[in-house]
């Protein structure tokens, strides 16, 4: 009997793939990342955001045009950027675990902080949502160092047993904690966005 193969859902492009590449952004996530900012006003024009986990750079750009060219976007990323940039975005080639604060403070104070870094999977659940969670409490950690008083954090992680554990540490610095799930991810993915409005402490933006 013929052993049946299991569809890849990454394979092929489907109308959020099609409808990112056609605006000329490198990844389909620029989509998610849109929802979120419609849903909680988050970017506006001036502001300074900080992109973690950036490649190949949809954030970075979708920000980039948010802030105008008034505001700063730094993307930091192990790989290069996967597309150009405009004059007020940045790129860094670092990892995140390990740069010091100082290489991430290049706009700081930021007044959002995105990550939308993810382990790669293993195809053990357990083991996967263990490295997104320490990805995203790195997230936060930068965060809490370089966002302003009032600044805005958006970090993805896996749901799994430390998903709790991460809500209550972003719930514990933020006014304000949102969960969404953008559209856009796939019905494969355990992945979710956990949002902090309103930083409680922080330098004010100057």
């Amino acid at each position: 009997m013929a052993s049946r193969r299991i569809a890849n859902p990454y394979r092929r492009p489907d109308r959020f793939s099609i409808d990112a590449r056609r605006r000329g952004y490198p990844a389909r996530s620029v989509v998610k990342l849109e929802e979120i900012d419609r849903r909680v006003r988050l970017l506006r024009p001036g502001q300074r955001v900080l992109d973690l986990g950036a490649a190949p750079g949809s954030f970075t750009l979708y920000a980039a045009a948010r802030v105008g060219p008034k505001g700063r976007v730094l993307g930091v990323d192990m790989s290069p950027a996967g597309t150009a940039l405009p004059s007020c975005a940045t790129w860094l080639v670092a990892d995140v675990l390990t740069a010091p604060l100082e290489r991430l403070a290049l706009h700081a104070p930021y007044d959002v902080v995105l990550s939308d870094m993810a382990p790669r999977t293993t195809g053990t659940p357990s083991a996967d949502q263990a490295r997104s969670f320490e990805l995203f409490a790195r997230a936060l950690v930068i965060a809490q160092a370089l966002l302003v008083q009032e600044g805005a954090f958006v970090g993805k992680i896996f749901m799994g047993p430390d998903f709790e554990q991460a809500r209550r540490l972003v719930k514990a610095a933020f006014r304000t904690t949102r969960t969404i799930r953008p559209e856009a991810t796939r019905d494969s993915s355990f992945e979710v966005f956990l949002i902090g409005l309103g930083r409680l402490v922080g330098p004010e933006r100057p």
